[in-house]
């Protein structure tokens, strides 16, 4: 009898088709939004296929086989009950790699944005205007500092665009020791939080959404940083305070902002970011392009097919 795999969310065609050619493959990515059809679906299944929305946890990750597989297409695991998972002898695979250059690429682009300002006058000199004078204050790249707050695979991606822009480019990472290998083979200078707050004109997020890292920019944090700095945030929305990013805005503390992740998705109409000036707002969208769906998908594919042949080990592993 073949396994079955469920798909929840968004997965490329070609990748839902190879492990349909293996498996009994159910592919409903609107499944998500239909919870009670969503765990009925799900009950007995070996492998469950989701991205950031299925809140794998509770009642549905008991209706999952025990000794199963869970893929994720994305990198994030916040959305799931890991130590569960573990104690159910299931297997959580993320996507590790596979949208990174998409992230780093949306990093280094909003930040030439928003340093650089003047590309929201096209009505204006369209309807005949000429705001020359107003928009010549734009900052320079190069030169400027980067603080990566968070460096894995993503945040050294990032710090490799940068240093190709002439950035100079530090970070803070609790997960690496100051001796680490990474830090003079990357070039990047690892420095305490307060510090890179303080001193950098870009500072970006790239770490996991836990307790400990809850509203770790804070009103208190923001007050720190350097006056006009951008704030990118493509890690998880409640690591910022969303708030206080909209009044550091609004004060000129910050300099712009770039937030593509929210505390709660879809972000609420009537947000205190609503009208905030310099601001940048995009739907979850940094990792997504053409070419990382189809990497990301593919990858999810091939390992959860691997981890469900009889040859795989069964042990649980995140």
């Amino acid at each position: 009898m073949r396994a079955r795999v469920l798909i929840t969310e968004f997965m490329e065609a070609s990748a839902v088709a190879r492990l349909g050619g293996e498996f009994d493959v159910t592919y409903a990515p609107d499944l998500v939004d239909r919870p009670g059809e969503l765990l009925a679906a799900a009950r007995g299944v070996s492998a469950l296929i989701v991205r950031n929305r299925t809140q794998v946890r509770g009642a549905l990750l008991e209706h999952l086989a025990p000794a199963g597989v869970i893929g994720r297409l994305g990198v994030g695991l916040d959305n799931i009950d890991l130590a569960a998972a573990q104690r159910r002898g299931i297997r959580v695979i993320p996507a590790v790699g596979a949208n990174a250059r998409p992230v780093a690429e949306y990093v280094i682009a909003t930040a030439l944005r928003l340093l650089r300002g003047g590309f929201e006058a096209s009505a204006e000199v369209s309807g005949g205007q000429w705001p020359r004078a107003a928009l010549s204050g734009g900052r320079e790249i190069g030169g400027r500092q980067l603080g990566l707050i968070g460096f894995g695979v993503i945040g050294q991606l990032v710090a490799r665009f940068a240093r190709a822009l002439d950035m100079h480019v530090v970070a803070c990472d609790p997960a690496l020791h100051a001796s680490d290998a990474i830090w003079p083979r990357s070039g990047v200078t690892p420095i305490a939080l307060e510090v890179l707050l303080a001193t950098s004109d870009v500072i970006s997020l790239h770490l996991p959404l836990l307790p400990e890292t809850h509203h770790l920019l804070d009103a208190t944090r923001l007050a720190r940083v350097k006056p006009g700095a951008i704030l990118i945030n493509t890690a998880r929305g409640g690591i910022v305070d969303e708030a206080a990013v909209a009044d550091a805005l609004r004060s000129g503390r910050l300099g712009g902002a770039a937030l593509d992740v929210f505390q709660t998705e879809p972000l609420p109409a009537g947000s205190p970011l609503s009208g905030a000036p310099n601001l940048i707002l995009t739907p979850h969208i940094a990792g997504l392009t053409e070419e990382s769906n189809l990497r990301v998908s593919q990858l999810i594919a091939e390992r959860v097919a691997a981890a469900l042949r009889p040859e795989a080990p069964t042990h649980a592993a995140h």
